[in-house]
């Protein structure tokens, strides 16, 4: 061989040897969100993070963990372990020195980890959910999917490729694919709340229509926005009384019929949020926009005596900025409220800083609890276009916009507890302004606009008392001078009054000569500045008017809304040290966390400027959060389990592909519509999987987190009650309104001081579906509770699902239960009533879709024997159980009615299939 022959594989030996080392010998690079932060996590951040930050080191934040620390040097140098401070001390042998302090010492596997990551450079990578959303590889087998006989999906939608993947990875495989009613039942629960109508079954049944028709009809039809309401209101708290001490009732129900139709319409996701965050704030809002506001007027409202209106006021403002990013960002934000987050990269300060958006609502935690939207006839509303008409006409159109808004939700104005300073006057209940018969007080920093006209509500149980109103104190100017009198309750009246400029002090005095008790002379609630209507010297000026005072007066469904303040009534936000309402730091304005997506200029800095922030196609977490909690509604659990956040303490997801590639699909493909996502999961091969489970499946996978079988889990409280009710003809289709009082025991509602009592709905309306179900936060309905039901006092982003005794004694037991299977044996029996086999074999199949075996059929038919035998035996026992208003009841009745109350508490009844 020559020279030159050797040369040549002497240099093709080198360049494979090089090549060979570049692509086997290269160290693997460390990935700092699931490899080191766990680490830091777990180990270091309770003395290095949000909350101490010990020796001036902390690993919450980038910039802090490579900065200099108390020893003047940085504890952490990127590309030499063995110089970084944080490794001598994870390794140090003195117990005094070594890291964790008083904690076991870290492994050897973790230390090396982080040494290989100082070396590399020490990048500090984000949080997988702080990353955008990613458009996903494009995949070739969206197509219907079905199944051969070894339970493989023949072909598959996108959903079932990412589940697929991962089922291989877990040497797992696919179930067969459920029995077609059962699963038309399992989707007509997830979509409609209810069992599929006995019209959608017989159509599905004979083949007129496909499983995926049937899921559109179901999807067109209104129950579905009753059944997915239920599961909003959970996130926003909703009840129908205000909660804490008293716990009177309010009107909240306009909220919920929003949330309905709002799910009906199939509103897309952002709008529904931006018109929940800030519809006032959108140009020209409409009757529904507002209304939507009511989310975060959900919060508690504290009308006990004493009790300091701006404390709670505050507290309703540090619940809604906790409230927003755990629904809308699955962030767990309260704690930052007086720290900077122990774990996730959101500072003190920012918490605050989201606080402005929020803090400028005109709110007060008043007794009243305005600002509230008035819902009026469409009489009123004609009668009011009058007006506004008449304004615009004879004034100009801003005038009659500012004169709209005033009559919509009566804002801007000055709550009379606002008062200080006073000299034979008080707060009453520390909610409105006594004055007594020679008594005075302030308010000040009042902006009066100029108006010769204040609007005061008022009440007086004297005559003969006279009011002034002077600029400044008791020598200013008088700006206005009335006569009170008795009222015989609150009213609105209009007084002239001195146009003024600028902010004043208003001197408020009362004198009445003929009384020397201490009784208050009035009680002054609120005190607005209105114009006069213009044109009073015009025809028809006197209806104008007359119609105008009717309307401030109106006493129809008032509904607590948000309202931003007017720039000159705005707020100062300022950090609270330590979380304390009353230890004010830094002034701060409206900015959103660094950490998350960025804020677009052309965005108002408000509320409506912050929910752009929350839908923006860039935020990081807003459609990851919506997908996974659809999800879990249709799973039992999110692709991220823990739904109430997905940080940097979350549980992994545990298809990262599926939850990005469904986060993307819709808000690009599907413009936010939860119809269309909803439809994508029910029609995948993986929701359509058959539920049963053997005993190595379970052994493999016994959460069901590969999903290599069907979703199954006990319904929801609404659901046990809605079925049972629907199954038995019961069930009412009536929508919207009032909540409604079905029978509950005795004794439930012993409430302190506010007089109310539970009034028994009758009717349709005892038979309604759960979600029109009165809610009282202290005293929630009883069944509902043994179900796992919201109290609703505070967000709730999942239902822990439990089984206990106490929901068997409710569904054998509560009136409700036993009135339905009254009325289900009464169909039972029509079948042939000579032949009580036939209809225990109805009863059952019409429940849960599917033939009796034999075994059952027998169980049961024998519990009717025993039972006929037992009520023929002793007839004074068929009154004392099955007791059902206008109905008489034999020993068949009673006896099939025992049958049908067995089978509405059967488990494969009250579990999905």
């Amino acid at each position: 061989m020559n020279n030159l022959k050797i040369a040549g594989f002497l240099t093709l030996a080198l360049i494979i040897s090089i090549a060979g080392f570049m692509i086997f010998g290269q160290e693997k690079e460390v990935d700092f969100s699931t490899q080191i932060k766990p680490i830091l996590n777990k180990n270091c951040i309770s003395c290095h993070g949000g909350v101490k930050k010990s020796g001036g080191f902390s690993v919450l934040f980038e910039e802090d963990a490579f900065a200099n620390t108390e020893s003047g040097h940085p504890a952490i140098i990127p590309g030499d372990p063995n110089g970084s401070e944080l490794i001598k001390r994870l390794t140090a042998t003195d117990p005094e020195m070594r890291m964790p302090y008083e904690r076991s010492p870290l492994s050897d596997e973790e230390i090396d980890l982080l040494k290989t990551w100082i070396k590399q450079g020490a990048k500090w990578g984000e949080h997988w959910a702080y990353e955008p959303v990613q458009a996903p590889e494009i995949i070739d087998t969206k197509t219907t999917a079905g199944f051969t006989g070894e339970n493989t999906p023949v072909s598959t939608n996108t959903i079932d490729y990412y589940v697929g993947k991962k089922l291989e990875e877990q040497e797992l495989a696919f179930s067969k694919e459920e029995d077609p009613l059962k699963l038309l039942r399992r989707a007509a629960l997830d979509i409609t709340g209810l069992p599929p109508t006995s019209d959608l079954v017989e159509q599905f049944s004979s083949k007129k229509i496909s499983y995926e028709q049937a899921v559109d009809q179901m999807l067109a039809s209104s129950t579905f926005g009753e059944k997915w309401a239920t599961w909003w209101l959970d996130l926003a708290r909703y009840a129908d009384t205000k909660g804490y001490e008293r716990d009177v009732s309010r009107t909240m129900w306009p909220f919920r019929d929003y949330v309905i139709r709002a799910f009906n319409d199939d509103k897309p996701f952002d709008e529904f949020t931006i018109e929940q965050l800030a519809g006032d704030l959108l140009p020209n809002p409409t009757e529904d926009q507002l209304a939507a506001t009511a989310f975060h007027r959900n919060t508690m409202n504290n009308d006990e005596g004493g009790t300091n209106d701006e404390e709670f006021r505050v507290a309703a403002v540090l619940d809604r900025v906790g409230t927003t990013y755990e629904v809308w960002q699955s962030t767990t934000m309260a704690c930052v409220q007086c720290h900077s987050h122990p774990y996730d990269p959101i500072r003190h300060e920012e918490f605050y800083q989201s606080t402005a958006f929020f803090n400028n609502s005109r709110d007060e935690d008043t007794h009243d609890e305005e600002p509230r939207l008035r819902f009026y006839s469409p009489e009123q509303k004609t009668e009011i276009e009058s007006v506004l008409a008449w304004v615009k006409e004879n004034e100009d159109a801003t005038a009659a916009a500012a004169r709209k808004n005033f009559l919509t939700f009566l804002e801007p104005k000055y709550p009379s507890h606002n008062a200080v300073d006073f000299n034979n006057a008080e707060l009453i209940d520390t909610k409105w302004l006594g004055i007594q018969a020679n008594g005075s007080a302030y308010l000040r920093k009042i902006d009066t606009r100029g108006s010769d006209q204040l609007l005061m509500q008022y009440g007086s149980g004297l005559d003969g008392s006279k009011m002034t109103i002077r600029n400044g104190g008791p020598e200013g100017e008088v700006l206005a001078e009335f006569p009170i009198n008795k009222t015989g309750g609150d009213i609105v009246r209009a007084i002239p009054f001195k146009p003024t400029e600028g902010f004043v002090d208003l001197y408020l005095e009362v004198r009445n000569s003929s009384v020397k008790s201490q009784q208050n002379a009035a009680k002054f609630v609120w005190f607005a500045f209105v114009p006069t209507l213009p044109g009073a010297d015009k025809p028809g000026f006197k209806d104008v008017q007359k119609s105008w005072e009717t309307a401030l007066n109106f006493r129809g469904t008032k509904l607590p809304i948000m309202i931003e303040n007017p720039a000159y009534m705005a707020r100062e936000t300022h950090v609270f040290e330590r979380g304390n309402w009353m230890s004010l730091g830094e002034k701060v304005n409206p900015e959103t966390p660094k950490s998350f997506n960025g804020w677009k200029p052309e965005w108002p800095n408000n509320r409506l400027g912050f929910a752009y922030w929350l839908t923006d196609e860039e935020n990081p977490l807003t459609s990851r959060t919506f997908v996974n909690r659809v999800w879990d509604q249709l799973f039992g659990r999110g692709i991220v389990s823990s739904l109430e956040d997905i940080g940097t303490q979350s549980d992994p997801p545990s298809h990262p592909e599926l939850l990005d590639y469904l986060a993307w699909k819709t808000m690009n493909e599907y413009d936010w519509s939860m119809k269309s996502l909803i439809r994508e999961i029910v029609t995948s091969a993986t929701y359509k999987q058959s539920s049963a489970v053997s005993a190595d499946l379970y052994k493999k996978d016994p959460q069901n987190r590969w999903y290599a079988r069907g979703p199954r889990f006990r319904l929801s409280a609404e659901q046990v009650r809605d079925q049972a009710l629907a199954v038995s003809g019961l069930l009412s289709d009536k929508m919207y309104g009032p909540g409604v009082k079905p029978h509950q025991p005795d004794g439930i509602w012993q409430t302190v001081y506010n007089g109310e009592s539970w009034k028994e709905s009758e009717g349709e309306d005892a038979h309604r579906r759960g979600i029109y179900t009165f809610l009282k936060r202290t005293s929630p309905y009883p069944s509902f509770i043994s179900f796992d039901a919201a109290s609703r006092e505070v967000c709730l982003s999942r239902r822990i699902v439990t089984n206990t005794p106490l929901q068997a004694l409710v569904t054998l037991n509560d009136p409700v239960y036993l009135e339905a299977a009254y009325y289900l044996a009464e169909d039972m029996i029509k079948q042939d009533g000579a032949k009580p086999e036939k209809g225990i074999a109805y009863g059952y199949e019409k429940l849960v879709l599917n033939p009796i075996s034999d075994v059952k059929l027998k169980t049961l038919s024998t519990l009717y024997d025993e039972a006929l035998a037992e009520y023929k035996s002793k007839p004074e026992s068929l009154e004392a159980f099955f007791t059902v208003k206008d109905k008489s009841t034999n020993p068949e009745q009673a006896a099939m009615s025992v049958v049908a109350n067995a089978l509405l508490n059967m488990d494969e009844f009250l579990t999905k299939p």
